[in-house]
């Protein structure tokens, strides 16, 4: 009876838009298989009167030993305001399983999946950055996994990144600060933690403050003089500048 309910509980699933190229041929198979087997087991169940239920749980439990422990198939690290997070991914192309993991923490747990190609989405960091990771077949049964960062490519991203803030790395008393400015909102971020700050115009421009592990810290913003250029962004932390990182 429980092979029967697997082939009911496969068979059920997303059968339209069937295109052979976005399902493994091992898997289809191996459906293939069970089906034949799950006829001749309908029958007998039809002819004693059992009533049949299929489980989710119940499958995962039984079965989920045939799969392996791990399908990794993809990794980035994305620069965020709040901080660099790594985003893995694995995607069983035989069972169909999709796991997302962000800084190590689980985030979606797909199995089962009888359809090989789509999308997941989610969100990174503390400023719940939207993301999502394409699936697709590019050729026989390869597939190509793609990151977007707020429906942006990773590449698109990155530079759209480096004109709207700024990064810089330092150390204070031994321990490792990344400070980052969002030039859009001057929202200024320190190990992912949003700052408390203080703006003020002065004769040559605008300066922000804040305090980091009781060091005094400041925003300088002056024009470059450059219509390309635009605004120059310089930190200074006990009246020492700097420079600037690039992530």
């Amino acid at each position: 009876m429980m092979l029967l309910k697997i082939v009911l509980y496969l068979s059920w699933r997303k059968w339209r838009n069937f295109r052979l190229q976005h399902f493994s041929p091992t898997i289809l198979l191996f459906y293939f298989f069970l089906l034949l087997i799950g006829l001749k087991a309908l029958l007998a169940s039809m002819a004693s009167g059992e009533e049949i239920t299929v489980c989710d749980d119940e499958v995962r439990s039984r079965y989920s030993h045939l799969e392996k422990m791990t399908d990794l198939v993809a990794v980035w690290e994305v620069a965020l305001s709040d901080g660099v997070h790594k985003i893995e991914f694995e995607h069983g192309t035989t069972s169909g399983k999709r796991v997302v993991y962000v800084d190590g923490k689980e985030e979606i747990r797909r199995e089962w999946m009888f359809k090989l190609v789509g999308k997941e989405t989610f969100t990174v960091g503390a400023t719940k950055t939207k993301a999502a990771i394409n699936i697709d077949a590019v050729s026989g049964f390869a597939y190509e996994y793609t990151l977007e960062i707020n429906g942006k490519s990773l590449k698109q991203y990155i530079e759209n990144r480096l004109k709207t803030t700024n990064t810089w790395i330092l150390n204070l008393g031994g321990t490792d600060y990344r400070i980052v400015l969002e030039k859009d909102t001057m929202d200024v971020w320190c190990n992912g933690q949003k700052m408390e700050t203080a703006g003020e115009f002065v004769e040559d421009g605008t300066e922000t403050h804040f305090t980091v592990a009781d060091h005094s810290c400041c925003i300088k913003a002056v024009s470059s003089g450059k219509r390309k250029e635009g605004i120059i962004h310089t930190l200074i932390v006990d009246n020492r500048e700097i420079p600037e990182a690039v992530e």
